[in-house]
């Protein structure tokens, strides 16, 4: 059994492994066996701690999606099976004074770059005749609203319009395509979030299991959605929420 959850010999590449959710991904794709590429546009010198801590193996790469472009040629020269697209940036304002070049700036990390980073990598794939997995990073907002991220909320639905719409032309081919929407997560882009007593109780008053996920939640299901497990699993969107959704 413990076959159908191993990454063994295969090689991954995460963006955004610099911390938090990226991180957790990084280290559980390691710890299930893979060689870990971590990209990021800081150093990834704490996630590559952990990787070996954990018995693992992997190496940090400097990519910064404010070029959409970034990774096109990453992949020409390098046997890469998964690929977790989990870089991103947010941008708060009211969408009446939300500016366009902050709506760029989202749109070209969260969709444009997964989108063409995606497409380098299945083009070598495909090349190679070989099958691999790429796990996207959604939102629970690719499924609601929001309030005050409107270029966050557009990417996330985008992202997971991107991921069927990938699988469908792909899952034939052996390529796995599906995504990840995280809820309410303990990491630094929450940590005013929980500072805040009210809005705190507010979130957890909503989450049936009672708790903010921790980024390992999300580590687990990336390393299963790339796992032998997993391989008639396509075009997922999965919520890992705590409940969230169901409530």
């Amino acid at each position: 059994m413990s076959g159908l959850f191993s990454l063994s010999g295969r090689k991954a590449l995460v963006t955004g492994a610099n911390t938090g959710i990226g991180q957790a991904i990084a280290v559980a794709l390691a710890s299930a066996g893979a060689e870990v590429t971590c990209a990021g546009r800081r150093g990834c010198d704490e996630t590559l701690a952990a990787i070996v801590a954990a018995g693992g193996r992997g190496q940090e790469l400097h990519l910064d999606f404010a070029d959409p472009m970034a990774a096109r040629e990453l992949f020409d020269d390098a046997d890469y099976s998964i690929l977790v697209n989990n870089a991103g940036i947010i941008r708060r304002a009211d969408s009446t004074d939300l500016s366009e070049d902050d709506w760029d700036a989202v749109m070209d990390v969260n969709l444009k770059a997964l989108f063409f980073t995606t497409q380098s990598f299945a083009r070598a794939l495909l090349a190679r005749g070989e099958g691999g997995s790429v796990v996207n990073i959604a939102s629970l907002l690719s499924f609601q609203g929001g309030i005050r991220v409107a270029s966050y909320t557009a990417a996330k639905h985008g992202v997971a319009g991107v991921t069927k719409i990938l699988a469908n032309e792909w899952a034939a081919k052996g390529i796995n395509v599906n995504a990840i929407a995280p809820g309410y997560i303990a990491t630094n882009n929450t940590e005013a979030l929980r500072a805040d007593p009210e809005r705190s109780r507010a979130i957890l008053e909503r989450i049936p299991a009672g708790r903010w996920g921790e980024p390992e939640d999300i580590g687990g299901t990336a390393a299963f959605l790339c796992s032998p497990a997993a391989r008639y699993i396509h075009g997922t969107v999965i919520p890992v929420d705590g409940g969230w959704l169901a409530r």
